[in-house]
């Protein structure tokens, strides 16, 4: 977008907290590793995710100073680089319009970044008033009591400083534009725009993923996670290949060192693909992409297999559905039988195609 709007003679720059990437007068990194370690450090001790890297964002400041935007459009504030009291107190003194994209609930809860797994409710009202946070050792991590309720309450005065007039909330998906609704941005805009992809990677081309895996002409399901954890279904697919065996091969990619040394028999383990084009090459080769998480809001890997003409068997959690098409087949959370089921319907379908 940033390219785009400045091929058309647009001003426009682009700062973020993490991550390597090109830099130059208008693209360019606030925060380096020390200041990233720093806020992590403290946000495991206080569970203050967002009100620390007070030095990085004063440099941001700077530049918007100097910058004067029209328009400010914000993504991912947590991940231990911003602090969200001093940019959002910026911005509501300012005139820019305001554009946040919600990529996931983390801007309306006391602690995390999506509930659905803890099925936890109290986000509607205020977190951790009711009921201690049940997950105070999932992201953003701490191992002291949680600041939940100071949290919530921070969060709802800081976001809500700015009138609706110049605050719009963006999501990808319908889903989490209805839970949106509920929480305390309920008098706030919300427009529903999809996440995109870039077609020119990821479509059906040619690979030889089966040959360097081994996997010959075995039924081959592909999952795809960055990391592997059990909200994202790594144990239903061991589970799967438990119960369905070794004769089809399930590749996982994404595992850590840890998790790559404890596979079982008919599981192949991918640390990470070298880039985008790999990742292409492994969706065409698949006969099957399963989606196995319990927590989702719009997943970008089942625009990426669609987009390679892979079949998807998702779990129906949060905007999965409307990610992988209606093509795809929906089955209940947590249902590794109905997904194993489908596994061997399709297998078999292949082979009578195949001969």
């Amino acid at each position: 977008k940033h390219c785009e709007l400045r091929s058309k003679g647009n001003d426009s720059w682009v700062f973020w907290g993490r991550g390597a990437h090109e830099q130059d007068e208008f693209m360019q990194r606030i925060c380096n590793p020390l200041n990233t370690y720093l806020d992590a450090v403290l946000t495991r001790i206080d569970d203050r995710a967002g009100f620390h890297s007070r030095m990085p964002t004063r440099r941001l400041l700077k530049r918007l100073d100097a910058i004067d935007p029209d328009i400010v459009h914000l993504h991912i504030l947590h991940g231990y680089w911003i602090n969200i009291e001093m940019l959002f107190g910026w911005l509501a003194s300012h005139r820019c319009r305001v554009i946040w994209t919600q990529h996931d609930c983390w801007a309306f809860t006391g602690h995390c970044a999506n509930f659905i797994y803890a099925n936890c409710a109290q986000w509607q009202s205020h977190c951790a008033y009711s009921e201690k946070c049940p997950q105070l050792n999932a992201y953003p991590k701490t191992l002291f009591q949680g600041n939940c309720v100071q949290n919530y309450a921070d969060k709802k005065r800081i976001f809500t400083s700015i009138p609706a007039s110049r605050l719009t909330l963006v999501s990808p998906s319908k889903w989490l534009a209805e839970i949106i609704s509920e929480s305390f941005f309920d008098d706030y805009p919300i427009e529903i725009i999809p996440n995109h992809i870039d077609e020119t990677v990821f479509r059906p081309v040619q690979s030889n993923w089966r040959k360097r895996l081994g996997i010959g002409n075995r039924f081959m399901v592909l999952g795809v996670a960055n990391p592997w954890t059990e909200r994202k279904g790594f144990g239903d697919f061991l589970e799967v290949s438990r119960i369905i065996g070794s004769d089809v091969a399930i590749v996982l990619v994404g595992l850590n060192k840890k998790q790559l040394e404890g596979l079982p028999e008919g599981v192949i383990g991918i640390e990470r693909t070298a880039d985008q084009r790999e990742l292409a090459e492994l969706y065409s080769d698949a006969d099957l992409f399963c989606i196995l998480s319990y927590e989702e809001n719009y997943p970008t890997v089942a625009l990426e297999a669609r987009a390679c003409g892979a079949q998807i068997i998702a779990y129906d959690a949060g905007g999965t559905s409307e990610a992988v098409g209606p093509e795809a087949e929906i089955v209940g959370v947590g249902d590794v039988t109905a997904v194993c089921e489908s596994i061997m319907r399709r297998k078999r379908e292949n082979r009578e195609e195949h001969h």
